[in-house]
């Protein structure tokens, strides 16, 4: 299990995801879900994958190696993409490739083909977007109604994100609110743990403006997450009791 989101607002974007693998209670490994893909000043990509590791590998290397188009002979990968709606629809293309390669086999083992993928980012000109694509290669868009979209197991970090994420935050705020998902989830689901790969872009700047990996005993995240933890209950002892008279009392 993993959970990852990205959160797009007027500022730029947030990608954060974690690191734990499971494939039982006994082989818990770490690998890397956030991979970036930059030329400084001219582009910046990034995706987050969740799902079968083997599947979200096959297709990032697919769309590392390139594809080639039938038409033209180009080899199209993410770096040489025109647009980033055009990205957008190569990683769809490398996830149906994949799936045509390796499905069969899977379903001969009764195993799901199952991956997703964050897609964000800005190239030099054009507009900083944010994508959620889905097993069968298609995709959604952020907006600015909802601008995050969560994969994986998101169901924990989600509520947080409805109360707090707009598109008017500030983006480190943003950041904030998105490691507070993020301890939610990690809270109520050992599928999910550290380390956590962060990513801050600002808009129009085309380069990271932090790309950093938060370890086990940091000493911001321990704190975010006492303070948040503190918060929730001082919240809740602070909200009076329920007025309602029980049973027992009712029929005094």
């Amino acid at each position: 299990m993993t959970y990852c989101c990205g959160i797009l607002v007027r500022d730029g974007l947030v990608m954060i995801a974690d690191t734990r693998t499971n494939a039982g209670l006994d082989n818990v490994s770490t690998f890397r879900k956030l991979h970036i893909f930059s030329k400084p000043g001219e582009r910046i990509m990034a995706i987050a994958s969740a799902g079968n590791l083997a599947i979200s590998q096959s297709v990032l290397s697919t769309l590392t190696e390139g594809i080639e188009d039938p038409n033209t002979g180009e080899v199209e990968t993410l770096m040489n993409a025109p647009t980033m709606f055009q990205a957008a629809q190569r990683i769809g293309r490398a996830i149906r490739m994949v799936h045509a390669t390796e499905g069969p086999a899977l379903r001969s083992e009764d195993v799901s083909f199952d991956v997703s993928f964050l897609f964000g980012g800005q190239i030099k000109g054009s507009r900083m977007r944010l994508f959620m694509v889905y097993t069968a290669g298609n995709f959604i868009e952020c907006t600015t109604d909802t601008p995050y979209l969560q994969i994986g197991e998101h169901k924990y970090g989600k509520p947080v994100l409805d109360r707090a994420m707009h598109y008017d935050v500030e983006l480190y705020e943003a950041l904030k609110t998105g490691l507070i998902s993020m301890d939610s989830t990690m809270r109520s689901n050992l599928g999910v743990g550290l380390p956590i790969d962060v990513l801050v872009v600002r808009a129009d700047a085309c380069e990271a403006d932090l790309n950093h990996r938060i370890e086990a005993g940091e000493p911001y995240f321990h704190d975010l997450r006492s303070r948040w933890s503190a918060a929730l209950r001082a919240a809740h002892q602070n909200i009076p009791r329920p007025p309602y008279k029980s049973e027992t009392e009712a029929k005094k």
